[in-house]
């Protein structure tokens, strides 16, 4: 094999997996133009094109689907070999991938992350906070922390390793101001806050005698960001309904106040998951391991 063959087809398959040279040349640590001439010598040696351009996405021809996937299962071989050899020296080693919602992540991720990179201080990380779903195989990541049910994905293998709690709460101010509502659906007559994850606010989940009840009436305020929803809270806009990793510290302090209380609906699981190869690279063992350790005492949600 060429000594820079190895390199091109890493190149082209990170840049079919993240869609662009410029994210796969950021995920390598490459240039742009390095990506493309990759690509470029690839579809030289092999007189075929493996990747149709547009100024906004790459897609694979017919040709390149074909070496794609062999080429992408020759490079996760190349890893387990890797692998396999640093657990034999019980050293982790290489780059975790890893993807996790934007919030959870950065308040309840990252820490964990940075205790992590130090106890083994030759593993790098590539982290995406985003609330976007990522495809872990499609996208090459190792692995991602998932809020709520599992989807049934035979490539995949998944943990439940925390619980998150949604509560409904607003400041002090407000209930002073508009009452404390003493059911779901007094919900109606108040001002709240809701997340707008898409076209809809999501629904407010609430377990009551008569089963699940949803409150999907359109906030009097939308906001797609959680953080935002919380500062509009404490600052008197109305109500919210947000996980305790959020507002935990804001409910003991008693800047925000629970109610609906009674009514909790069951908390949801938060899971890892990860490719199912045959081997668990010792990176992605180390990190599940740790992060079920600093979760034990049931961070990072209280009741």
């Amino acid at each position: 094999m060429e000594p820079n063959r190895l390199g091109d087809i890493t190149a082209f398959v990170a840049a079919v997996r993240t869609g662009s040279f410029t994210a796969a040349a950021s995920s390598l640590g490459l240039t742009r133009s390095a990506v493309g001439k990759s690509v470029a010598r690839l579809e030289a040696r092999l007189q075929s094109r493996l990747l149709h351009r547009t100024t906004r996405k790459l897609s694979l021809t017919d040709e390149g689907r074909a070496v794609f996937e062999r080429w992408r299962q020759i490079l996760e071989d190349l890893e387990e070999v890797e692998a396999t050899m640093a657990a034999r020296r019980g050293q982790p080693s290489g780059t975790l991938r890893l993807t996790a919602p934007l919030s959870f992540g950065q308040r309840h991720i990252l820490p964990v992350l940075g205790h992590y990179l130090k106890q083994w201080p030759d593993l790098r990380a590539d982290v995406r906070f985003t609330d976007r779903f990522i495809d872990l195989v499609e996208e090459g990541f190792d692995i991602a922390v998932r809020i709520g049910e599992s989807r049934e994905d035979a490539q995949l293998l998944t943990r439940t390793v925390a619980e998150q709690q949604f509560v409904t709460c607003a400041s002090p101010d407000y209930l002073a101001r508009k009452g404390v509502p003493q059911r779901p659906q007094d919900l109606a007559v108040h001002g709240t806050i809701s997340f707008l994850g898409g076209e809809q606010p999501s629904p407010w989940r609430y377990q009551t005698p008569e089963g699940l009840y949803l409150c999907e009436t359109p906030g009097r305020l939308n906001i797609d960001s959680s953080e935002a929803m919380r500062e509009a809270a404490l600052a008197g806009f109305g109500l919210i309904h947000l996980p305790t990793y959020i507002t935990g510290n804001d409910l003991r302090a008693g800047a925000l106040v629970e109610v609906l209380k009674p009514y909790r609906a069951p908390p949801d699981p938060i899971r890892v998951v990860y490719p199912s190869k045959r081997h668990l690279s010792p990176r992605i063992r180390a990190f599940i391991d740790l992060l079920v350790e600093s979760w034990r005492e049931g961070v990072p949600w209280e009741s």
